[in-house]
């Protein structure tokens, strides 16, 4: 019995450490998320925002992410179509696959490939990059210098992720509502204006709006977190891979997690647009 009881009370303070760790950690990301923009906006406004840091992370996050982002996207768009295409043909809606396909892929498929693509193949990188940076005591020696490594590392990268996330999610959208297209038109189940009309005739600017909106929210949760694992990994090389990893997975939590909340609050406040 009092073995059961000791069990017992061990998971239960397992989950209580487990609960204030996230409570903790939830805080220090509200903290570097807020001095992040405080940082970079006030840089910016006096005319010392690093520019050339900025340039340097937009190219580097491209080169990491473009590639393999396009190439998700294909694959999303063929597998969207022929799912859609066969449940139209099942109910007689054929003429409508158009515009399932662009307004699934505007308002879910490209922010969520944009997410994965940010968290998985930019944040990681950043992270690693960060982590590095940490457990070679180059963070400790700008802190010394008096120079914030927020200010000079992290702003910088966030404002970069931000630019970087709407360009992919447009790529995101044009390559699967292209790659859409040719599978359903190719294939012959409907024609090319058929398809077009569909989709112009129920499409919304909002489902735009939303997508790059979804885009800017998810590249800066993403840098977020990646930026504040990197920063706080000690301990070595394998501090810094499991940095990256639970980086990672918690920004894939988060990202979910939030598109969720924002498709049902764009529902209910647009009922017009669901």
């Amino acid at each position: 019995m009092s073995a059961v009881v000791a069990g017992g009370r061990s998971v239960l303070d397992s989950l209580t450490g487990r609960f204030k760790a996230g409570v903790v950690t939830t805080g220090e990301l509200v903290k570097l998320a807020v001095e992040s923009i405080q940082w970079g906006f006030s840089d910016i406004v006096a005319r010392r925002f690093s520019w050339s840091e900025f340039l340097l992370q937009c190219w580097f996050m491209t080169r990491v992410s473009l590639l393999p982002t396009i190439l998700v996207a294909i694959p999303f768009g063929v597998i969207t179509s022929v799912q859609i295409g066969a449940a139209a043909n099942q109910i007689g809606a054929q003429s409508f696959i158009g515009a399932v396909n662009g307004i699934g892929v505007l308002r879910q498929g490209a922010p969520l490939v944009t997410s994965l693509m940010i968290a998985g193949a930019v944040g990681s990188a950043v992270c690693a990059d960060l982590g590095a940076r940490t457990v070679r005591e180059e963070i400790d020696a700008l802190k010394v210098m008096g120079i914030s490594p927020i200010q000079r590392l992290v702003a910088p990268r966030i404002l970069a992720a931000l630019l970087v996330s709407v360009l992919l999610t447009i790529i995101v959208a044009m390559t699967a509502m292209t790659t859409a297209f040719v599978i359903v038109v190719g294939g012959g189940q409907i024609s090319s204006g058929t398809y077009l009309d569909s989709f112009v005739g129920l499409a919304q600017p909002g489902d735009l709006a939303l997508a790059e909106f979804k885009g800017l929210l998810f590249g800066f949760v993403a840098i977020i977190v990646c930026a504040h694992k990197g920063l706080s990994a000690h301990g070595g090389p394998k501090a810094v891979a499991d940095a990256v990893n639970q980086a990672v997975v918690l920004s894939v939590i988060l990202l979910a997690v939030i598109n969720v909340g924002l498709t049902q609050a764009y529902v209910m406040l647009f009922p017009g647009g669901a």
